[in-house]
């Protein structure tokens, strides 16, 4: 099992900055690998982006490259999301997951379903 608790989520004005934190616990979070995904209302869940186990890879949706960074601290048992430059269109649930089926490898999914557990999200909410 792995137990999942995000952070940092809120309300922001456009063109600022937020730091999302995920807190990982169960299994040995250095071993697999950590995604970020989102939910506005009345849309289906969407890919944000994904790290490896080890950090060195990462890969984000088009709609968010260049503004945000996953990144994760394996003593800390923690993965980030910084988000810059955001925009009103970032307004969603923000949801951190975990694919154990990944363990030690370079492959990273984009697709919800192929994530084993999910924490329980936090709001973000840009204003105009």
């Amino acid at each position: 099992q792995v137990q999942l608790v995000e952070s940092g989520g809120g309300l922001v004005q456009a063109g600022g900055s937020l730091r999302l934190s995920c807190a990982a616990s169960g299994r040995t979070f250095s071993n697999y690998a950590m995604a970020w995904f989102r939910q506005a209302p009345g849309k289906e869940r969407e890919f944000v982006g994904a790290i490896t186990w080890s950090g060195g890879w990462t890969y984000y949706a088009d709609s968010v490259k260049g503004r945000f960074t996953i990144s994760r601290n394996n003593v800390k048992n923690t993965v980030y999301l910084q988000m810059n430059s955001l925009k009103p269109e970032d307004t969603a649930v923000y949801y951190c997951a975990a694919d154990l089926t990944s363990t030690r490898t370079s492959t990273l999914r984009v697709v919800p379903d192929e994530y084993d557990y999910w924490g329980q999200g936090t709001q973000v909410t840009v204003s105009s």
